[in-house]
């Protein structure tokens, strides 16, 4: 039965003070006030976590009076390769953000791991994972083996966040697969960051929040299910694309002036063309029909406005 009353949770929560529960000095450790609200308002009578770090989430529910199982890669559970003994009644998972905190071998040693339980966590651990391509499907492994575990009308708590890298924003958000019913997205501002200690020059706006996503099963054999793909797309095959659009990136390609035939050559051989009988009248006409975006310096050849200036 739980202990304490708390308020409701919103779509922003924020924890200035961290609270009592786990190890602050595990590194990227949530707050416990974070998951004692979780249970608090969901009613929760019994929580597992299967990458439990130091437990914060063991300690949030002694504090609320409930049951709690809890895991680690350190203590002899593999989420990858073990399998999950209960039937969950609510998951709250805080997997690593990719390769920014590498835990095994850092945070524990992996020689103690492998002498009491035979592996070597380095092996399975995700944020020693190479690729981010790699990473995220281990990641999206890991949260279907926990839904597909959940109870009928259970729940996951999944804390996320964004990556950057060289100028490429990396989100755990929009590459998770998403099982179930999605009943919301709570934003959670972060507390005592590496980037509050920096100064940034250029461009880059420092992360200052993470995502806590809330899925509920709500059918024991079917579920809907949101997964994202990585497709090469082509603007000259993209149905919202118009022909200002092909024929302007066309040209940033190019990067010079560039004659008709070049531009017949490089959007000829596409669907947008092949399906209009007088597609080089098209090109001529909007060439023609946009001068605010397209200029010629010359007969036949052109170049974009912006390039010629």
């Amino acid at each position: 039965m739980m202990t304490n009353q708390r308020s409701a949770l919103t779509t922003v929560v924020s924890y200035p003070e961290r609270g009592e529960g786990g190890n602050n000095k595990y590194r990227s450790n949530c707050s416990p006030k974070l998951i004692e609200d979780l249970i608090a308002h969901f009613g929760v009578q019994e929580i597992c976590d299967y990458m439990c770090g130091s437990n914060t989430t063991g300690d949030a529910a002694r504090t609320m009076g409930i049951y709690s199982h809890t895991y680690d890669l350190h203590s002899g559970f593999d989420l990858l390769h073990s399998d999950i003994p209960e039937r969950p009644q609510f998951i709250f998972w805080h997997p690593p953000y990719w390769d920014i905190i590498k835990y095994s071998d850092v945070m524990y040693r992996a020689f103690d791991v492998q002498q009491r339980y035979g592996y070597d966590p380095r092996r399975f651990d995700l944020s020693r994972i190479p690729t981010w391509e790699g990473f995220v499907q281990a990641m999206n492994y890991c949260m279907m083996k926990q839904f597909c575990a959940l109870e009928k009308g259970g729940r996951m708590a999944v804390l996320v966040g964004d990556i950057k890298k060289k100028g490429r924003l990396l989100s755990m958000l929009f590459e998770l697969t998403k099982p179930g019913t999605l009943e919301n997205v709570v934003i959670k501002t972060q507390h005592n960051c590496v980037s509050d200690r920096r100064s940034y020059s250029g461009k880059f706006i420092p992360i200052v929040h993470e995502y806590v996503l809330l899925l509920r099963k709500d059918m024991p054999l079917t579920y809907p299910l949101l997964m994202t793909y990585r497709l090469q797309g082509d603007i000259r095959d993209m149905p919202g694309a118009t022909w200002r659009d092909i024929l302007a990136d066309a040209m940033e390609s190019f990067r010079t002036p560039v004659s008709l035939e070049q531009i017949y050559t490089v959007v000829g051989s596409y669907k947008r063309a092949q399906q209009q009988q007088y597609w080089k009248d098209k090109v001529r006409q909007t060439l023609q029909y946009h001068p605010n975006t397209f200029y010629s310096p010359s007969r036949g050849i052109w170049t974009l406005k912006r390039q010629a200036g």
